[in-house]
């Protein structure tokens, strides 16, 4: 077995500016299938026109997260704003059946000093999420972020984000596990991709600190951590969600010297 890998369209080929110009230099660079965030800015229309021109397949999305220029990172687990939850699952959805998208990253918000308030809220707009996701065949994503990255983000525990997707117990909603989240928030790398396997729905990496290329200096062997991915049957799309340290064709070298291949 051999893994697979995406290019994270929000994160590489910053090259151009433009999310639709990222389709056609992923797909010369070789990616089979990208991800991307949610595409602001741009109608449906267009992102497919860059999609199907690029021949690309679209992993994941994310779901739409509000004004980003405010720091909105979605309202899952935020009270009182279940209505614009349910609006930006339904957009996103909108834009993941035109893609042909099976998965969707469902990001819960910022909230400063987390109550049951806030675990409630987030549990009950899970289940309206999971009930859509049901009817459209899509696995929504939960995704554990680390506050280094984003301080006040509500799930930024792989505990947390465990015990949230066991207690809804549906096939459409799994886990994100970003290794570089993971080593922040934790580390125990092996021990956690062994026990969340089963949960696991997409994988995403990046170097620890500076979240480059798997192959810069860093804190995580990422050879060794790729092992464990396929030796514990993963099988699905591995997310570069990396800055290029340089140029991110140039950059994408460690896979060969990985012994993998896009």
């Amino acid at each position: 077995m051999s893994l697979k890998f995406a290019s994270n369209l929000s994160f590489m080929f910053n090259e151009t500016s433009s999310i639709k110009e990222r389709y056609k230099l992923a797909k010369d660079a070789g990616f089979k299938a990208v991800e991307s965030g949610f595409p602001l800015n741009f109608p449906i229309k267009d992102i497919l026109e860059a999609k199907r021109s690029a021949d690309v397949e679209q992993i994941l999305i994310n779901v739409y997260t509000g004004d980003t220029s405010k720091g909105e990172l979605g309202y899952a687990a935020i009270p009182g704003q279940e209505e614009n939850f349910k609006k930006s699952i339904n957009t996103t959805i909108e834009y993941a059946k035109a893609l042909n998208c099976k998965k969707i990253h469902v990001m819960s918000g910022n909230v400063n000093k987390p109550t049951s308030a806030n675990d409630n809220a987030y549990e009950n707009n899970l289940l309206y999420a999971v009930e859509k996701f049901k009817t459209e065949e899509i696995v929504g994503l939960v995704e554990p972020i680390s506050s280094a990255a984003a301080p006040n983000y509500y799930m930024n525990s792989f505990e947390k984000g465990l015990n949230i997707v066991k207690k809804i117990n549906s096939p459409n909603l799994k886990l994100l596990l970003d290794v570089f989240h993971l080593q922040q928030i934790s580390g125990s790398i092996t021990k956690t991709i062994k026990e969340l396997m089963p949960y696991i729905g997409h994988v995403q990496i990046a170097q620890v600190p500076d979240r480059n290329e798997p192959d810069t200096p860093g804190e995580i062997n990422y050879k060794y951590v790729l092992s464990i991915l396929e030796m514990e049957g993963y099988n699905g799309y591995v997310g570069l969600e990396y800055r290029p340290k340089s140029s991110s064709v140039k950059g994408l070298s460690w896979i060969q010297k990985y012994g993998y291949k896009l």
